[in-house]
Parts: structure tokens; sequence; C-alpha cells
């Protein structure tokens, strides 16, 4: 069936849903399935900074590749504690660009992703990850209903 599935998740409970059915999938598909999850993250110049720190040090203070790797992290152990075996990944950028990035190095056969992404004006102005994410994937993508 799938061999290959990859889950965003950015700890997020929604995300978190998406994970528990990638979980599903990869069981059903039995013990060849390999799941790859991965989180995208902001570099810290890239990130708005409010003109009052600008050209203050924070990289001891704020550190996004850490606590995106934390994140991962977390979801493989609860992943690892379900007998699956995962992979994580992390990418700079926006969350739907790191989950069609790791889609294709890790040449996947469905990407898992819940329903709600971005909203209010971002999901205007930038569309949602769900969104983009189906409308560029590489393989079959999987919308995970979690409200």
């Amino acid at each position: 069936m799938f061999a290959s599935i990859v889950v965003g998740t950015d700890g997020s409970e929604t995300a978190g849903e998406a994970v528990r059915k990638a979980v599903e999938l990869a069981r059903v598909c039995g013990p060849s399935a390999r799941l790859h999850v991965g989180t995208a993250y902001k570099a810290l110049e890239a990130m708005y900074l409010a003109p009052e720190v600008v050209g203050v040090n924070l990289s001891g203070l704020i550190d996004p590749r850490s606590d995106a790797q934390n994140v991962v992290d977390d979801a493989a152990a609860k992943i690892r504690a379900e007998g699956i075996e995962v992979e994580t990944h992390l990418r700079p950028g926006d969350a739907a660009s790191g989950i069609l990035d790791v889609a294709e190095s890790a040449k996947a056969d469905v990407i898992v992703v819940g329903n709600r992404g971005m909203g209010g004006v971002a999901r205007f102005l930038l569309g949602s990850v769900p969104n983009k994410v189906a409308h560029h994937a590489p393989c079959s993508v999987l919308i995970v209903r979690t409200c």
C-alpha cells in the first residue's frame, strides 16, 4: 500500500491528530511502512522583531530550530511508543514548503495533514497549509478532519 508516509507537525492538537492518523495508516500498511515526521521553522533573521529589540543578540534566548527539534522529537517518541519506525526532519521556511520538501526527499507515497492550518488574514493572503500541500504534493494527500 504505502511504504513512505510523511506527516507534518507543529506540536498543536490539530497536528497531533494528523500524527495519530499517520500512525494508524502506517500500522495498516504493515512493517515495511516508514513514517517521516517533519516540521518547519522560521530562521531567527527572518522573524519580525520589534524595533526595541533590533540589534540585540537573542540567539541564546530564541532558537526556532531547537524548538522545532523538540516538536519532532516529541512526536517521534510517541510514534516509536506505538511500535512504528520513524525518521524526523527539520526544514527552514514555511510549513507547507517544509512538508513538501520532506515528501520529495522521502519519496513519499502519501502525505498526511490536518484540515486546519493558517487562519484569518494569513489564510486569505497566503492560503492554508493543507491547501498548499494538496495542490503541490508529489504524491497522494490524506487530509484528516480535526475539528
